[in-house]
């Protein structure tokens, strides 16, 4: 059936894209252990990425029987070089019949002429040349213009009106132009009858068949006019070298015959194309890696392999330098070439990395030692310390909260006690670790420490965050905060407690609160938020199983609406609890009267520690379910129940028998613990700062004992009162 080719080069209108053999890579088991066979396969899938990729051996048609071979020998396809042209259309070109004539076309039968003429005779006139290729002329006749080219017509035509007619002006110009029939047999992806235009040329016809097959021949396709071959045309030539001399155009009933594909060789590795070639007799190593885009830039590029075909009997490898005599051999049908690509190994050089100014490689000479390339401790700080140095004088005005993350170690400081040059041994290609002290090397220039270097050596600097040092040499700050004589950002000795620390600062103001101290401890406060997230997770458990066990068991539809109601409120709870954060504090058990600072407790202090001193606060909170949450001024002596009373009392769904006291130093007394009467914990007296809670009950949800006493998990966690603020609109 014709097909109507009305644009794109060579007709390519309307033509699907095609796709090269195979559409899928198959995946590889064995991945290589060669460096530089993975190189060599990342190359290649690099190369099959821009086309589409030759197929393994199942795809029959859409890949020749050489590609399936070289897939099995290779394990990944190989796409056959320039088929990836035919693969897809592009959607730009104009049409070929809207192109400039050229001067050599040969007008004949069905081209429109177009003729203007002024002066002496006015003519405007557009004639379609009929079959016996004539036009007619009106007061001029007949004229037989078949066979003129293009560039000869104007002048043939105003000789012809010139014998009729004076003193005119005349311009002749082509308007739409003839069809013609093309034929396009062999080994084309589709074969058959084209219809295309007149100014169409071999490679126009060539895309509109989607080219050749992978097993037709991308080189020697021929234009057959009659019994002779117009012309043979190597799509090598266009490819590579961007010559299209041998292309020729079209007339009608010409045939192109695409042969079966010559002799293939397969170019893999270290080269820019990687894949298939079709190949001309005594065709060099050289020319197939000119073909192959050459050399990568991590060519080995000394030697080769070859994997060959003997006699269509046999498989051999042949091994052979790229000099002069090896470029110049001959490749033959069936061959498979891999040029490797380089052993990232340096022959001359010592890396130095890990806490260094510049880590890399370091020319490596005879006499080399560690002073050498870490020449002073300036050569250890890192351009990131010296970044945020620089940033300094950049902020104007620093906040708060950027104060306390600026004050602090400006960067990871260096183990001096230890770093290690690791050594590959030659002999049986172990590695040797050999440590020294850093310290005594570069900053005492101790001879034994500083150790001679070999080629390939990797010396490694740690920082006291790579490798746990012992406590004593550990780097460490805490932050006081609040009433102290003197707060800020202290570096702790080796040891030192927060008892001793306070005295080495200079203890605290005289409206210090000690009983209201707040210490928190970033460990802890890790702890404890995992604590808390395990018990949130345990509850959510807890819930959805009574919300299912309460489904089953329902006898009404009213139950069930009930239940799910239940269910919901637990869930929000729930999430009002993943809100809720740990802080990390630990309780000091300071005394509550007369408290002084060597009362803080022989506590071994530890890095990013906190501890913030309030001023005496003259409060005491009453919150929950009370007639009148507030904040009472302390009165001295005054026990829980005087506010209570203060705050109008509970409130009907105020659950009195799980009432519980935040304490100022954060721990928590509460009613339902065992060992307390309900007089002696109604009769305690409260301390400035303490807050007291009264929950609602929590029966009518059903929730079970440890959703009750959500209470005690906050308080257990050191939570305080923020905690409260998150559950109050429950």
């Amino acid at each position: 059936m014709p097909v109507d080719t009305t644009g794109m080069p060579a007709g390519m209108q309307g033509v699907p894209p095609l796709r090269m053999p195979g559409s899928t890579i198959p995946s590889i088991t064995n991945a290589p252990t060669d460096p530089r066979e993975a190189q060599e396969r990342a190359r290649d899938a690099a190369a099959q990425s821009t086309a589409p990729s030759a197929a393994p051996p199942s795809a029959g048609a859409e890949s020749n029987e050489f590609q399936e071979f070289v897939f099995q020998s290779l394990g990944r396809p190989l796409p056959m070089f320039g088929h990836n042209l035919f693969s897809g259309v592009p959607s730009t070109f104009a049409p070929v019949d809207r192109v400039p004539v050229t001067p050599d076309y040969v007008v004949g039968p069905g081209d429109e002429v177009v003729i203007r003429a002024w002066g002496q005779v006015d003519i405007d006139y557009r004639a379609t040349i009929d079959r016996n290729g004539a036009i007619n002329i009106p007061r001029v006749g007949n004229v037989n213009v078949a066979g003129i080219q293009y560039k000869d017509l104007e002048g043939f035509l105003r000789t012809a009106v010139g014998r009729v007619f004076r003193n005119f002006e005349m311009n002749v110009t082509l308007g739409q132009l003839r069809s013609i029939q093309v034929f396009v047999v062999g080994q084309a992806r589709r074969p058959g009858s084209y219809t295309v235009s007149s100014l169409s040329t071999l490679v126009n016809a060539l895309f509109a068949s989607g080219g050749p097959t992978p097993r037709g021949s991308m080189r020697a396709i021929q234009l057959k006019r009659g019994d002779k071959v117009v012309t043979e045309f190597d799509f090598y030539d266009l490819l590579l070298k961007g010559d299209k001399s041998k292309d020729a155009k079209l007339l009608p009933g010409d045939v192109i015959y695409i042969p079966p594909v010559g002799g293939l060789v397969a170019m893999t590795g270290s080269v820019n194309e990687p894949a298939v070639y079709e190949i001309k007799s005594g065709a060099s190593l050289s020319a197939m890696i000119e073909f192959a885009g050459g050399f990568t830039t991590t060519a080995e590029g000394n030697k080769a392999t070859v994997e060959r075909i003997a006699d269509r009997k046999t498989r051999q490898v042949e091994e052979f330098t790229l000099d002069k005599a090896g470029m110049a051999r001959p490749l033959r049908d069936g061959d498979l070439v891999r040029i490797y690509a380089l052993i990232p190994k340096f022959d001359n050089a010592v890396t130095l990395r890990g806490s260094v100014a510049r880590p890399g490689r370091f020319p490596w000479r005879d006499g080399l030692r560690v002073r050498d390339i870490i020449p002073n401790k300036d050569a250890l700080i890192s351009p990131e310390y010296w970044q945020r140095q620089n940033a300094a004088p950049a902020t104007r005005s620093v906040g708060q909260d950027r104060l306390r993350v600026d004050v602090k170690r400006s960067f990871d400081e260096i183990n001096w006690d230890y770093a290690v040059i690791e050594r590959l041994n030659n002999e049986d290609l172990s590695t040797q670790l050999i440590p020294f002290n850093l310290g005594k090397a570069i900053l005492e220039g101790d001879p034994t420490n500083n150790l001679p270097l070999r080629a390939g050596d990797v010396l490694t600097v740690f920082s006291k965050l790579d490798l746990t040092v012992p406590t004593a040499k550990q780097t460490k700050y805490v932050r006081l905060e609040g009433e102290f004589a003197v707060p800020g950002i202290y570096q702790i000795l080796p040891g030192e407690t927060l008892r001793q620390l306070v005295a080495r600062v200079g203890g605290i103001s005289p409206n210090a609160y000690l009983y209201g101290a707040e210490f928190t401890r970033e460990s802890t406060r890790k702890f404890q938020q995992k604590r808390l997230d395990e018990a949130v997770d345990q509850m959510e458990r807890e819930i959805q199983r009574q919300a299912s066990s309460g489904s089953a068991s329902a006898l009404s539809k009213e139950e069930v609406e009930s239940l799910k109601i239940q269910a919901e409120t637990q869930r929000q709870l729930a999430m009002k609890l993943r809100q809720v954060k740990a802080t990390g504090r630990i309780v000091l058990e300071l005394p509550r009267e007369q408290v002084q600072a060597r009362d803080f407790p022989d506590l071994v202090l530890d890095d990013g520690d906190r501890l913030l001193i309030p001023a005496k606060p003259s409060t005491v909170s009453v919150v929950g379910a009370v007639f009148n949450q507030n904040a009472f001024i302390h009165r001295p002596g005054q026990r829980l129940s005087d506010y209570m009373a203060r705050a109008g009392g509970p409130t009907k769904d105020a659950d009195t028998g799980s009432i519980y006291v935040v304490k100022a130093d954060g721990t928590v007394a509460s009613r339902r613990q065992s060992g307390w009467l309900i007089s002696g914990f109604e009769s305690d007296q409260l301390m400035p700062g303490d807050t007291v809670v009264v929950p609602e009950t929590l029966d009518r949800f059903r929730l079970t004992k440890e959703l009750k006493d959500w209470s005690q998990i906050f308080y257990q966690f050191a939570l305080g009162v923020a905690g409260l603020k998150v559950l109050k609109d429950l």
